[in-house]
């Protein structure tokens, strides 16, 4: 928002020191990347700077290693289970809960996003003695359920954010037209919620993809993922291939960042929300 012509000289100050103060606590937080990302290309395996020269060759141990790549692959294959199931769950309880005559609207909200309220490490231990009782521990299936909980309060937030501005007129005169209510719902409701839904989504996907504690519990061996390869690489054996792998997760941590934005903006314009 631009400083009005007419704002006083303390208005001024506080616009410009409001500013540096914003910039100075973004770099503060944005700091750990920017330090770490340079170090995945030097060429001597220390954490330190300067760095003597740079190289390629913790990256072609990245892409190239059986054991990165292992967990890797198996992040990808939990991440996009975890994002089909959080997306198809959470849009179904989005659609509940914007019905106006559904009950206890705020109890059930409540419950759907308290995995995001209660700390990870708790609710890791609940999912580790429950699945620990049902012989599933130390499987896929009970990683993605797991990640699952943890994913579908975004899921559940992004689509009922979209459904507020929702003109639910449209469906009744869908529904008075003759329509199914099959047909309501991928030719009427589903194209304004894509937005939502999409977004959510890749929320459901990041929160998957980075999640650590939860393996910790609940995975096997056979069930390691990218950032329980890095948790253990920096405990047992430090390797600057860990720099490498933290620079991927970044890039893809910002394509998601970046996508949600379009979608948002993509949003507001249908919905004729001027963008400032």
């Amino acid at each position: 928002m631009a400083l009005p012509t007419y704002a006083s000289p303390l208005e001024r100050i506080w616009y410009f020191v409001h500013r540096i103060f914003c910039g100075a606590v973004l770099l503060f937080l944005v700091a750990p990347i920017l330090a770490v990302m340079p170090l995945s290309f030097n060429s001597v395996p220390f954490f330190t700077y300067p760095m003597p020269g740079l190289s390629l060759r913790w990256y072609r141990d990245f892409f190239l290693t059986d054991r990165w790549q292992g967990a890797l692959h198996n992040s990808i294959f939990i991440a996009v289970s975890v994002t089909l199931l959080s997306t198809v769950l959470g849009t179904l309880a989005a659609l509940g809960l914007s019905r106006a005559n559904f009950p206890y609207r705020t109890a059930v909200m409540s419950l759907l996003i308290s995995p995001i309220v209660v700390p990870v490490v708790i609710s890791a231990v609940g999912m580790y003695f429950f699945y620990a009782d049902v012989h599933l521990v130390n499987t896929y299936t009970a990683l993605i359920l797991a990640h699952t909980t943890l994913a579908t309060p975004f899921v559940v937030i992004t689509v009922t954010a979209t459904l507020m501005g929702f003109d639910h007129s449209l469906t009744r005169a869908a529904s008075g037209l003759g329509a199914r209510p099959t047909t309501v719902f991928f030719k009427v409701i589903l194209p304004l919620i894509l937005p939502g839904m999409i977004s959510g989504s890749l929320f459901a996907f990041g929160t998957s993809f980075d999640e650590v504690v939860v393996v910790l519990f609940v995975a096997g061996p056979e069930q390691h993922t990218l950032p329980r390869e890095m948790f253990a690489g920096i405990r047992e054996q430090i390797s600057p291939t860990i720099t490498a792998a933290a620079t991927v997760l970044i890039l893809v941590s910002v394509a998601l960042l970046t996508t949600v934005e379009l979608l948002r903006r993509r949003s507001d314009r249908l919905r004729g929300i001027r963008q400032t």
